[in-house]
């Protein structure tokens, strides 16, 4: 069933490249999202779920409404299955995150928001300080999953291509061919455009929490390759399966212990809680969410978010440009095939 699940999202309605490469490229991660579900199912005690994706030139500026969604559902999940819960997200998303969590119907004060942007009259070093406190708190509260779904990582640099390659001189000349360094560590959408200044170093919990916390599993979620996560791909096999000449400045060097590739990255959120359900034997705590709800969610998110659709960066009440039959339509079969009624 597990597997199944997998095979619902690893569509590619919208077109990102990563899921339609797969015929010619073969699967990237195949069995992480099963080897997640049954992880969260058997060890689960406390986990923090990471997302966020700010949209500046969005009408208006504003979060998208992919990540939310399915970090809410899966909170939610989460939570009602015995779970301790913590979101995490900046300041530039906190408003989109919040709604989204109550209209979902997670405690809003589940959501923690990180000193990011720092504002004029706060010391320079705030989100330093908040880091380090946020790690210590994580540590004493026996944190065991780190989550992270539609969360923009930081890009590749020479040395980190090469290094993940292993030493493979071939990547790293095309690697100095495709990004200019200008262009390498930073955190870049769709478009190549870097937005490190919309975007909090979240990343560095994932690169630094596993040596400071025994155990500790992590996971990444994402459709386009600039998420955290799809680090644990290598850079020279998601450059060849994602189109247009900035390519190779989009994939995130921030891998996980497991990474979830699918369509939409809602939807992996919407796995891992189907996932983590099936294999507790609660598939109950599904009941609620509904295709119904998960539409009234998402029109309150757009309208009091606010929230924009990341791909047309406009307000309305989609996710990657897609129409709501298409979207809803894996969450729709996942509840089917648990008979979710």
């Amino acid at each position: 069933m597990l597997d199944h699940l997998e095979q619902l999202i690893r569509i590619d309605p919208a077109a990102r490249g990563l899921i339609s490469s797969e015929a010619q490229w073969g699967p990237l991660a195949e069995g992480h999202l099963a080897r997640a579900c049954l992880d969260l199912a058997h060890r689960a005690q406390r986990v923090v779920l990471v997302t966020g994706f700010y949209i500046p030139l969005g009408n208006p500026p504003a979060a998208e409404t992919d990540g939310p969604l399915g970090t809410a559902l899966l909170a939610d999940v989460l939570l009602r299955g015995g779970v301790e819960v913590d979101l995490l997200t900046d300041r530039w998303c906190a408003p989109a995150l919040r709604v989204c969590a109550e209209a979902t119907g997670v405690p809003i004060e589940r959501v923690r928001t990180c000193p990011f942007p720092v504002h004029s009259d706060e010391p320079a070093t705030v989100f330093e300080d908040w880091e380090r406190d946020f790690s210590h708190w994580a540590e004493q509260a026996g944190v065991t999953h780190l989550i992270a779904i539609e969360r923009v990582g930081p890009s590749h640099t020479r040395e980190s291509a090469w290094l993940q390659s292993g030493g493979a001189d071939e990547v790293v000349r095309e690697f100095d061919r495709r990004v200019p360094p200008e262009h390498a560590g930073h955190c870049h959408n769709m478009r190549g455009v870097a937005i490190d200044d919309f975007t909090a170093p979240l990343h560095r919990l994932f690169e630094r929490w596993p040596e400071r916390i025994p155990g500790l599993q992590t996971m990444g979620v994402g459709d386009g390759a600039n998420e955290i996560g799809m680090g644990s791909q290598r850079w020279d096999d998601l450059v060849r399966r994602l189109p247009g000449d900035h390519a190779g400045r989009v994939p995130c060097r921030v891998g996980c212990t497991w990474t979830v590739v699918c369509g939409v990255s809602n939807w992996g959120g919407y796995a891992l809680a189907a996932g983590f359900a099936q294999a507790r034997g609660r598939t109950d705590l599904l009941q609620r969410h509904t295709p119904e709800s998960q539409q009234r969610v998402l029109a309150e998110l757009v309208c009091r978010g606010p929230a924009v659709d990341g791909v047309t960066r406009q307000p309305t009440a989609t996710v990657d440009g897609l129409d709501w039959a298409t979207y809803i339509e894996p969450w729709r079969r996942m509840r089917e095939a648990l008979r979710v009624s």
